[in-house]
């Protein structure tokens, strides 16, 4: 019976629960589905939803493909309509493949039988005259969104629909995509790392406020930081002679050379000793009294960088402190994870003593509430809140070229919120 077209509903279950709540994966498949049933592919918009589930839609010549999954279920319920002459059950077998999907149900139905529709005549002419204006771009366009949540709160950025690197690493899933407001952002086990645009709101204010007290900073330590990004930074500062930076997923370090030059930009240089290896063991076996500073440039307390939140991690870094040596530790969001803010801020209070110990503020827009913390401990007289040398801060500001880190930022990053400082009096 001859019909307008061609209408599959499918329900797949015993799906992947990771990819059906990765929307980089599911948005890249449904629009592979739709080219291996030879449609013309116009446009996708896909949503991920806190905390799990992806909507989406590949709005295609002939028609659409829709989508939307349930992770907790292994359940996803697939939409596949098209008019004219495609292979709609290449979409199917697709799809099924990919969502490694173990049980299907379908049904085909055939819409706008033809034996029972009739045909109409109307004037055609002033919709071919505006359909010249219409035409369909050379390349569909996107909509994509890329969401960094917990189970309360979510961030979401719109991103190109470009994956320019995936990789499950042997600890986590390392991707570097291209967004459309922040340029390309380097993400881990889908939690924003950094982006082009806004990465110097971090990797300055982790390097310069402490180095520009201490004065000295010789020899360094950086505990991850595998964009690159705090190295670049600190070899900023003419006194440094070496600059030890131990990052234990080499994945993340290769995704940012290839796509994130701009912030990789000193892993070539002679005063960097890179070593691929665990920190925390890095940091236990090290001699003591042996660096000047030491940076915990480590992601959110979860996966590879739990142990770097640890009582015995900041004890044994206490060592490997010189007599008048600071660390700077990656603090997390008051606001965001304040139990996290405030166990290491007591951590370091019980290690380096609490006139030791400074917590400073800053913004990064595509962090989780937007606020952020390092936290400061100095093991001896370095005092990154006193006594500071504007002109000496002046002299080096002059001579970078810095986004974020002045000398009036230093100042007041460590002037704190009524709310926090009642959280670290806790």
């Amino acid at each position: 019976m001859s019909a307008l077209g061609n209408h599959i509903l499918v329900e797949f279950t015993g799906c992947s629960p990771e990819i059906m709540n990765d929307v980089i994966a599911i948005e890249r498949d449904m629009v592979e589905a739709a080219v291996k049933a030879e449609m013309t592919v116009i446009n996708s918009t896909f949503h991920h939803f806190s905390p799990y589930g992806v909507s989406g839609v590949v709005v295609v010549q002939e028609s659409h493909l829709a989508i939307h999954t349930w992770p907790e279920y292994g359940y996803a319920a697939v939409d596949i309509f098209t008019c004219g002459d495609t292979n709609t059950w290449a979409a199917f077998d697709y799809l099924q493949e990919k969502f490694e999907a173990k049980n299907y149900s379908a049904i085909e139905m055939r819409r706008g039988v033809i034996n029972l529709l009739e045909r109409m005549d109307f004037d055609l002419s002033s919709m071919r005259e505006q359909a010249t204006e219409r035409q369909n771009p050379e390349k569909y366009t996107r909509n994509v969104w890329f969401t960094d949540k917990d189970e309360d709160q979510a961030l979401s950025l719109r991103y190109t629909g470009e994956i320019l690197f995936r990789k499950q690493s042997p600890y986590q899933k390392v991707s570097v995509l291209e967004t459309t407001s922040y340029g390309k952002m380097l993400a881990l086990d889908n939690m924003v790392m950094c982006t082009e645009r806004d990465e110097a709101h971090y990797h300055e204010m982790i390097s310069h406020p402490t180095m520009l007290a201490h004065k000295n900073c010789k020899n360094v330590l950086v505990i991850g930081g595998g964009d690159g990004g705090t190295i670049r930074e600190v070899l900023k500062h003419q006194n440094v002679e070496k600059v030890t930076m131990v990052e234990i997923d080499e994945e993340v370090i290769n995704a940012c050379k290839e796509h994130l030059p701009t912030i990789s930009s000193e892993f070539n240089n002679p005063k960097l000793n890179l070593l691929v290896d665990d920190g925390i063991k890095f940091v236990a076996d090290a001699d003591p009294n042996s660096y000047d500073l030491i940076i915990v440039d480590g992601s959110d307390p979860v996966g590879p960088a739990e142990g770097l939140f640890t009582n015995e991690f900041y004890q044994n870094c206490y060592n490997a402190l010189n007599e008048n040596g600071v660390l700077v530790a990656q603090g997390e969001s008051p606001m965001f994870n304040s139990k996290v803010f405030v166990e290491l801020n007591h951590c370091l209070t019980s290690i380096f003593d609490a006139d030791k110990v400074n917590t400073l503020l800053f913004y990064v827009p595509t962090y989780p509430t937007g606020m952020w913390s390092f936290q400061i401990a100095s093991k001896g007289n370095v005092n990154v809140k006193e006594n500071l040398d504007d002109d000496y801060i002046n002299e080096f500001i002059n001579g970078n070229n810095l986004n974020y880190y002045n000398k009036n930022i230093h100042h007041s990053a460590f002037a704190l919120p009524n709310f926090v400082e009642k959280l670290l009096a806790q």
